[in-house]
């Protein structure tokens, strides 16, 4: 099954982001070529721009505080698991902890490196970071795998607070919706949500071995879904058969 998960909120559209960066970086750490720490460097990068946007922290800190309060609400419910509760407490409270004490925006503490500096103003320019270009930067590149591991653990550890709080906030979300099964008869499907209440992310299953590819969209009241099959050219095209899918919506 193929997962596709479509964001109803600019907030929730840039913890997507995040997240797919985050994974990304994950990979090409724990790979060993000079390439692959060379596109972890992009990826940082990539993370420190999305993530500059001024209200991103303040944003993450509410809702983490917001949830906190949702758990904390369940304390005297006798049917929740007490020990359960107090360490999702407990992890929410990390979070934000760590979050809250980070100066500024993400990543805002490498701007002093030179070096790093040197490589991000190159780094977007199409072979720019060739040895002639950042003599300095090809010397890194051949250095021990595990050295430049090393390095590259120091810079991103800076946005490892960031990429805590999103796990646990687009954990906690997906953890709010619950699955069923849908079909798209004629390759279409429209769901009316209801009013006074506020999605915040549709995640949909289909079978990866139909080929099929949904194309969705949505707003507060309203969730349609058209599937979709490549041609020879690779352009889609709606398909006209009846196609089931599996379609959770989160709040």
């Amino acid at each position: 099954m193929v997962l596709y998960e479509y964001p109803f909120n600019e907030s929730i559209r840039t913890m997507l982001r995040l997240e797919h960066l985050f994974d990304r970086l994950g990979v090409m750490l724990a790979r060993d070529e000079p390439v692959d720490h060379h596109f972890a460097l992009v990826t940082m990068f990539e993370i420190i721009d999305v993530a500059s946007r001024a209200d991103l922290k303040s944003d993450l800190l509410k809702d983490l505080e917001r949830h906190r309060s949702q758990f904390m609400a369940y304390r005297s419910n006798p049917q929740v698991s007490q020990t359960a509760l107090d360490a999702a407490i407990g992890d929410i409270d990390r979070c934000f902890s760590a979050l809250n004490l980070q100066t500024g925006k993400a990543g805002q503490s490498l701007s002093g490196n030179e070096w790093l500096m040197a490589v991000r103003s190159r780094i977007s320019i199409p072979g720019g970071t060739c040895e002639f270009d950042l003599p300095a930067y090809y010397a890194w590149q051949q250095l021990d795998s595990g050295q430049r591991r090393i390095d590259l653990q120091g810079w991103t550890s800076t946005l490892m607070p960031l990429a805590h709080a999103l796990k646990m906030l687009l954990r906690l979300l997906r953890e709010t919706g619950s699955p069923h099964k849908v079909m798209a008869v004629g390759g279409h499907y429209q769901q009316s949500l209801p009013q006074g209440k506020a999605y915040q992310l549709l995640r949909l299953r289909i079978d990866g071995e139909l080929g099929l590819v949904p194309e969705i969209s949505g707003h507060r009241l309203m969730v349609s879904v058209r599937v979709m099959r490549g041609d020879a050219e690779g352009r889609l095209r709606t398909v006209t058969e009846t196609v089931p899918f599996e379609l959770t919506l989160c709040a």
